[in-house]
């Protein structure tokens, strides 16, 4: 499709929007009829890396931003070009973007929407970005996400996990590389009926936002068909700290397995608390008492420490895996950092190589461009084995990893073993998904 026919599409779009008689942007604005929202104009391309720099979520928002500088660098030529060297499609040379230096502005989400919202608003209006990525939230990632489909600019989605950010509240100008809560779901509940069989009940703890709830339900779900019976499902605050007062009423709830739908600072309290009580040495209707986290991350087991070990959970990818891809991104960051790299820094910089990538292959920085580049873009390279980036919903289909607390960690990074992965097929699941249902994808918006 031509960059005049994507343009016309998008002003189509507008014009429907007007004669519906409702409100349009006016904060954003184009120079000329065929032009779209931050279109570079000069020798440099600018990104917006939105972050969590403070909050529950502040370390895997570090990672980010230092996996987020390494993409950048190695997008205008340093360094070794990490994962550049392994990526199945060949186009990025290290010459920026379209021949474009690349330069970044970096904002605090804060963890919290309205503040994640703002800093991105900034980062177009003020900054000039063309491209908004980042994000270790699922309430961030749709605020987010839903602002840069208004404004025309693309959103390569972070560290995201709801099922919403694809479900009900995906958007034609988001995408996402991070796997979701079915996804962790589907790959988890097989190993736990193997290893803690069909007769059990769970008594879920789930941060209290958009993420915690779709994980709690994806994990209630998959559990139950397994025989699990569910004993009680209880919210928390994502701002809480001390979980010792959600703790105590497992002890007489009957269960005797406690899924903790946490993560980052959250998961590494709740884990403690639950370890401080006992828990991890009891035995309940006969059975010895387990601790479940759905999603996991090599940060949150350095935070908890010892009590993480033989804990089982999912994950996006982990830095052991021997793939060159994956031995190239750790090679790259180590040097850079002096320690592996998070699945959070992972993701972004798949991310940000998979836009910049679309956008060479597409020839146009152009919203809509980009979109159809991505849309069905089939790869490998990139550390997760082959991955589809399904043009329905725009998520990413790949391997899921499940894992384990190592029992005998070898250094401080070493926390956390792969025991399983999940190939991309038994986590596939359709578009019309009752879980995923709701939304609409709609139309890329170029913003002109």
């Amino acid at each position: 499709m031509s960059n005049s026919n994507l343009t016309r599409r998008g002003l189509m779009k507008t014009s429907a929007l007007a004669g519906a008689g409702l409100a349009l942007p006016t904060i954003f604005t184009a120079s000329s009829a065929s032009a779209f929202t931050n279109e570079p104009t000069g020798g440099t391309v600018t990104l917006g890396f939105n972050v969590p720099q403070s909050g529950p979520y502040a370390d895997e928002g570090a990672d980010e931003l230092r996996a987020y500088q390494l993409a950048v660098e190695h997008l205008n030529g340093g360094g070794d070009g990490g994962m550049m060297n392994t990526f199945s499609s060949k186009v990025l040379q290290g010459g920026g973007i379209l021949g474009k230096k690349v330069e970044f502005v970096t904002g605090d989400t804060q963890t919290k929407s309205d503040a994640a919202r703002a800093s991105a608003k900034s980062m177009i209006e003020k900054d000039g970005a063309i491209m908004i990525t980042g994000g270790s939230s699922s309430g961030v990632a749709v605020a987010v996400q839903g602002l840069c489909q208004e404004a025309g600019v693309i959103f390569m989605a972070g560290l995201t996990h709801s099922n919403d950010t694809t479900g009900k509240d995906k958007k034609a100008n988001g995408f996402r590389h991070f796997f979701n809560a079915y996804m962790s779901a589907a790959a988890l509940a097989p190993v736990l009926q193997k290893l803690y069989g069909s007769e059990r009940k769970a008594y879920h703890l789930t941060a209290d936002y958009t993420w915690g709830w779709t994980q709690e339900e994806s994990i209630a779900a998959a559990t139950e068909a397994m025989g699990w019976e569910t004993v009680n499902k209880v919210r928390t605050p994502l701002a809480a700290t001390d979980f010792s007062s959600y703790i105590a009423p497992v002890l007489n709830s009957g269960a005797d397995v406690l899924v903790l739908n946490h993560y980052g600072g959250n998961m590494v309290n709740s884990l403690t608390n639950a370890v401080q009580f006992g828990l991890r040495e009891k035995q309940v209707n006969g059975k010895n008492f387990e601790i479940v986290v759905p999603l996991y991350s090599r940060l949150m087991a350095r935070g908890a420490g010892e009590n993480v070990k033989g804990i089982h959970g999912s994950t996006n990818w982990h830095w052991s895996l021997q793939d060159d891809a994956s031995k190239a991104f750790v090679k790259s960051f180590g040097e850079k950092y002096g320690f592996p790299p998070s699945q959070a820094a992972h993701t972004v910089y798949c991310q940000t190589l998979l836009y910049a990538d679309a956008v060479m292959r597409a020839g146009s920085f152009n919203p809509c461009a980009v979109v159809e580049a991505l849309e069905g873009f089939e790869f490998d390279g990139l550390g997760n084995g082959k991955t589809l980036y399904r043009a329905d919903d725009h998520q990413c289909f790949k391997d899921v990893l499940v894992v384990r607390g190592k029992e005998n960690p070898t250094s401080e990074f070493d926390l956390l073993e792969v025991v399983e992965v999940t190939p991309a097929a038994q986590v596939t699941y359709p578009a019309d998904h009752p879980m995923f249902a709701g939304g609409a994808l709609g139309n890329c918006n170029p913003g002109a």
